[in-house]
């Protein structure tokens, strides 16, 4: 599909407004343009909010957030249902709009959306399963339980390289919840946060509850600091970088308010020498070459056991030989360009740091003279003590790091700030328990002979340390859009106190 079936497909206009507040709003603020990063040609420009506007989105929110809270969770879960149905109707167009705003591969797009429909599945089965626990109370005749209400509006902050799946992961939950959502996405790709809204408003059209997927296309200054600072909003679910989560942590944890960070990665995969090295190579190429290595979880480390270092070298050179590398909409490009300018800068700078800290250039490195925002995919060789092994760079940047020991491997897998994804490569139980145990990986995601990237929404996603401790899918993450209430009934006429105390 090209820019204008795209569009077509998907209801959008050259110049749209980036504001829904249960109803599209004629934004005030400036234009932004919307460029495509494998050419650099401005597709369209969308008007961003103003502080008025950003208000008028909140009071949608806080307005419909009484009614929606008491709508039923299983009907909630219909709404989502519906929504589900609809991403697939449009699964090709978005995942092209994806592709053609964003830069990755459009079997990536369309994987990203199909992530979308997943976690709509998912959440649809949450909302008749949003269940609390029956205590034993010590007290005679009385019940103890807890039970589960909804928080309030949800503030949804996205990052460019997933333009909206991760919006999925929060918003469907949280609608199932019976949380309101505003959604600000990253100013890089607003084109996918708008036709995602027109899709959900389609559905809720009619419903009465118009306003519970609204969005605000806005600067940070204008949009970001006002809603991570907003009391009215008592969580605050971002993605980003370790940086920008730290910003808003900060702001949030002083209104006392909830976060959930997704943040950084720094992933490495530890290859043993008994790994099935066919395993290994196409592990590392999707992880690292993937998106064009800007995925939170992208292969960052690869580190190897000495005595098949060189072998996965050769392996892995020979590879990344074959990787097309050009338009994300053409069906046999592996990968895109990179996302802007600045993401090219750091990828230069990166490389050249690299290899003044004694890095081996193994292959790559270069910029592509082309038009739009392409790079070589990279691997250097690299002494393990590098400072530039602790940096996350967005870019298909891959050091290459060698070991003797299981539990050096360990070390160097632990050795960064971040802790998002991992993964070992062995047939031995001993050495792939250990790297699951305790004195083992750090990080919220830890795989046995399979890659960093491509997490399925059944699992909790997230990370430790400087990747936020935030959880999104999988599991009970569902709690963290909710309020626990604990609850005593005392049905016995008589009024014992706990603990046994005597009073009076």
């Amino acid at each position: 599909m090209q820019r204008d079936d795209i569009f077509e497909s998907l209801g959008l206009d050259d110049v749209h407004t980036g504001v829904f507040a249960g109803t599209w709003l004629d934004a005030g603020g400036d234009t932004l343009d919307v460029e495509n990063p494998a050419t650099g040609d401005v597709i369209a420009s969308v008007v961003q909010a103003t502080t008025d506007d950003y208000e008028r989105v909140v009071e949608a929110a806080t307005g419909i957030f009484p009614r929606w809270r008491m709508l039923p969770a299983p009907e909630r879960g219909r709404y989502v249902r519906l929504i589900g149905d609809e991403l697939r109707r449009h699964k090709e167009p978005l995942g092209a709009l994806v592709a053609l705003e964003m830069g990755k591969i459009k079997a990536e797009g369309e994987g990203e959306v199909q992530e979308m429909i997943d976690i709509a599945d998912f959440a649809v089965g949450l909302s008749r399963q949003l269940y609390g626990l029956t205590m034993a109370s010590e007290r005679p005749r009385h019940r103890m339980y807890e039970q589960w209400h909804p928080l309030g509006p949800v503030g949804v902050i996205t990052s460019f390289n997933f333009p909206v799946a991760v919006w999925a992961w929060n918003a469907m939950i949280a609608a199932v919840c019976g949380d309101p959502v505003i959604w600000k996405p990253s100013s890089k790709t607003p084109l996918s946060a708008i036709a995602v809204t027109k899709i959900a408003q389609r559905v809720m059209d009619g419903s009465g509850f118009e306003a519970v997927f609204d969005l605000v296309v806005g600067r940070g200054a204008t949009v970001g600091d006002r809603l991570i600072n907003d009391r009215r909003i008592p969580l605050i679910s971002a993605t980003g970088s370790c940086g920008m989560g730290e910003k808003v942590g900060t702001a949030v944890a002083k209104r006392l308010g909830r976060s959930l960070l997704e943040l950084g990665g720094n992933n490495a995969i530890v290859v043993m020498e008994d790994a099935d090295l066919d395993l290994v190579t196409r592990a590392a190429l999707f992880a690292a070459v993937g998106t064009a290595g800007q995925r939170c979880t992208s292969l960052r480390r690869l580190i190897v056991q000495r005595g098949v270092s060189d072998v996965v070298a050769k392996r892995l050179v020979d590879a990344y030989a074959q990787v097309r590398i050009g338009d994300p909409l053409a069906d046999d490009t592996l990968m895109g360009p990179l996302i802007d300018d600045r993401a090219v800068q750091n990828f230069q700078a990166a490389v050249q740091i690299a290899q003044e800290q004694g890095g081996e250039l193994l292959t790559g490195g270069g910029v592509l003279d082309r038009p739009g925002h392409f790079v070589e995919p990279t691997i250097l060789k690299m002494p393990v003590d590098a400072p530039i092994l602790e940096i996350e760079t967005f870019a298909p940047i891959l050091y290459l790091i060698e070991f003797d020991t299981i539990e050096e491997a360990i070390a160097i897998n632990n050795g960064v700030s971040q802790g998002l994804s991992s993964a070992i490569f062995t047939d031995s139980v001993r050495w792939s328990e250990s790297f699951l145990s305790h004195e083992g990986s750090d990080c919220g995601i830890a795989n046995v002979n399979i890659g960093t990237s491509g997490a399925e929404i059944g699992g909790a996603f997230g990370g430790e340390k400087e990747t936020g401790g935030g959880r999104e899918a999988g599991s009970d993450a569902w709690k963290a859009y909710m309020r626990r209430q604990t609850v005593t009934i005392n049905w016995s006429g008589e009024l014992p106190l706990a603990q046994g105390i005597e009073f009076g």
